[in-house]
């Protein structure tokens, strides 16, 4: 924790600046994902049940989700 403060107590403005930007975009992709399953769900006409989603796409997807942000995590090292 010693790292992320600056000036006392109060946090870098890039960490800041990047906390909220990771936020907001991270907001904006679950809107976009939640409006992608219902247009789904709607095209099909069928209502959502945990019981019809098969367990290994939902590992398979967050595996996925987990190469993505090391993906991002790495982006800092690069330069």
């Amino acid at each position: 924790m010693m790292g992320y403060l600056n000036e006392g107590s109060r946090p870098s403005t890039w960490r800041m600046r990047t906390t909220l930007i990771g936020s907001a975009l991270g907001a904006v992709a679950g809107i976009a994902a939640a409006f992608l399953f219902i247009r789904r769900t709607e095209e099909t006409g069928e209502p959502p049940s945990l019981r019809t989603i098969d367990p290994g796409t939902v590992l398979a997807a967050g595996v996925t989700l987990l190469g993505l942000l090391r993906q991002i995590a790495e982006l800092g090292d690069r330069r």
